[in-house]
């Protein structure tokens, strides 16, 4: 969006909702010619196209429609976009797409003209000649972050060319990222329930979207660590961010009555913020208020839009939460801020961005030796390399987990993700009755904090109660509705030690849809098989799982999975074995 913020300044609501418009109508136009809108950054949305000539077409319609729109209005807030396109791989983790492609096309849009469409040259030679653009050429443009200069080339339609019509397009459809679609609408809990959408950035840079994410993220722990309250769980919440969704409708997906919803414009050391408390069933609002305030006071904004959110929702809290008052996390404002920088990394689950956050949450601690939310956060990313094998010495890796977990409790403990984290490490120590009685302390310190269930349910998982950690599963299902795909995997082990191995095929064939390439559970759904008797689609598996992982090692996964009972994993390594697989030496 060209001059957001200047539009603003001149009327702030209607700037607001022309600038909101306009992105919805993009969408449209995106989603007409095949492609997905990924994201809307504050002021800037990023989409992706399967082919380089839809996404060249949907861009050049846009920009004529909006030119035309703009061209209706009596005043001077014409809101414009400056368009860049770039040909290269993406990832997309957690709603968010990220990559080399995604920072060239930010840019290539730099060097648009308001109105304009800039396109990398291997997108030009990709579209075909039939269609009705021509590319003017810039020559190369050295660009920021690429040691290359870039060949860019203009975009526009032919002098008296008409842009080919969407209606003939095939729609591509969204990937499902969520729960099924034939999944019902879950009924209204008996108690007040809402959902914390992701607070929109309307600061100037883009690159504060850490900032607006991450205060709408703390709202919903606040609020998530009342017990008279349902509150949805981040995960969910942001499969909405930046989606121009309708309130009633994201209510009865999610089983809610009340949203939240609201702005964030960060300049200098001021921060102005804006939200609605709406009810889902009517749309319309029950509260909402504007903060103008120090960035120094935004501890107290989140507060005050907690208590107004309690007062309108009337909970019944107990008498503990009545009394206890919020304990802020730190009082070093940069700390905080680089805190939120590295959670919002973390989130993405990737070897890259998971050493990103440690270097963030290390120097937030820094700041703030006292740190604890970002302690139990930084121990978090020692495990996450333990996991996923990214580490030089998984045993260095476990080790700096557990000091951290411990001093994370120490710090605060009242922290449920430090308890969740202290758990984690009880539980690779092999100490399953202390890993268990972590993870109920943190659920019952957060009673809507999905993840802590979902962990007590793995805690439950390896100590043999099977029957538990389903139960437990299917309540932090319930707290986050788009669970990530992993949920389905823990589901279908619980399955499987129960005996119950056509259940586990079933959801290890629906995590498979939304995440093809997850080792253990080709390998799962492999041993599945075998011990259903069917050995040639159990075979395919297990070539699929190599595919996938060419390193993957039963022995590592023998040696890293905290089974209580070891011959349950054995049960795993004779199902491959009765469907023939050639195991080599696995024995324990």
């Amino acid at each position: 969006m060209v001059g957001s913020t200047e539009l603003v300044q001149r009327d702030e609501s209607i700037a607001h909702e022309r600038i909101q418009a306009g992105f919805r109508s993009f969408s449209e136009t995106i989603r007409a010619y095949g492609g997905i809108t990924r994201e809307i950054r504050g002021d800037a949305l990023v989409a992706e196209f399967a082919r380089a000539s839809d996404a060249v077409t949907a861009a050049l319609s846009f920009q004529a429609k909006n030119t035309d729109d703009n061209a209706r209005l009596e005043d001077d807030i014409r809101p414009e976009l400056r368009i860049g396109i770039s040909l290269g791989e993406v990832i997309v983790a957690d709603n968010t797409v990220t990559g080399a492609g995604v920072v060239l096309a930010q840019r290539l849009e730099q060097l648009a003209p308001p109105g304009g469409v800039i396109v990398q040259g291997s997108v030009s030679e990709t579209v075909p000649r039939r269609l009705p653009f021509d590319f003017d050429n810039l020559g190369e443009q050295s660009v920021k972050g690429f040691d290359q200069p870039v060949r860019a080339f203009v975009a526009q339609v032919r002098p008296g060319a008409r842009i080919p019509d969407a209606e003939s397009k095939a729609v591509t459809p969204e990937p499902e990222t969520h729960v099924p679609r034939e999944r019902p609408p879950a009924k209204l809990p008996d108690k007040p329930s809402i959902v914390v959408l992701p607070f929109a950035n309307m600061s100037s840079d883009p690159e504060q979207e850490y900032f607006s994410d991450g205060v709408s993220e703390d709202i919903i722990t606040d609020l998530s660590k009342m017990s008279g309250l349902f509150v949805i769980a981040r995960n969910s919440a942001f499969v909405y961010k930046g989606k121009s969704s309708n309130i009633p409708d994201v209510c009865r997906e999610l089983g809610v009555r009340f949203a939240l919803e609201g702005s964030i414009r960060k300049a200098g050391n001021r921060v102005r913020i804006t939200a609605q408390l709406i009810d889902g069933t009517t749309g319309g609002h029950i509260w909402a208020e504007r903060y103008d305030r120090e960035l120094a006071d935004i501890f107290a904004v989140q507060d005050e839009v907690t208590r107004e959110i309690v007062a309108a929702l009337a909970p019944k809290l107990t008498k503990a939460e009545q009394q206890t008052p919020r304990r802020e996390p730190t009082d070093n404002l940069e700390a905080y801020d680089w805190f939120l920088r590295g959670r919002e990394q973390w989130w993405r689950l990737t070897k890259q961005t998971n050493a990103d956050a440690r270097k963030m949450f290390e120097r937030a601690i820094e700041l703030d030796p006292n740190f604890a939310m970002a302690t139990a956060f930084l121990a978090g990313t020692h495990l996450i390399d333990h996991f996923n094998q990214w580490s030089e010495s998984a045993e260095q890796s476990v080790r700096l987990h557990a000091e951290l977990a411990r001093r994370a409790v120490a710090l605060n403990d009242q922290d449920s993700f430090a308890r969740v984290q202290l758990g984690m490490a009880h539980m690779a120590a092999m100490q399953h009755e202390l890993a268990i009685a972590e993870g109920e302390k943190a659920v019952a310190l957060d009673p809507n904090f999905a993840h802590a269930r979902f962990d007590l349910a793995w805690f439950l998982h390896f100590a043999g109660r099977q029957a538990d950690a389903l139960h437990m599963l299917d309540e932090a299902v319930r707290l986050d509705p788009h669970f990530p795909d992993m949920y389905l995997h823990l589901r279908a082990l619980a399955y499987f030690f129960l005996g119950r191995y056509e259940d586990a095929v079933t959801n290890l064939k629906r995590r498979l849809t939304r995440n093809p390439n997850t080792d253990i559970s080709h390998v799962l759904l492999a041993a599945c098989y075998g011990h259903l008797g069917r050995s040639d689609e159990a075979q395919a598996e297990w070539r699929e799982a190599l595919r996938v992982n060419p390193e993957y090692s039963l022995e590592h996964r023998r040696k890293v999975l905290p089974y209580k009972n070891p011959a349950d994993f054995e049960r795993v390594v004779d199902g491959l074995r009765k469907a023939g697989i050639d195991l080599g030496d696995t024995a324990p």
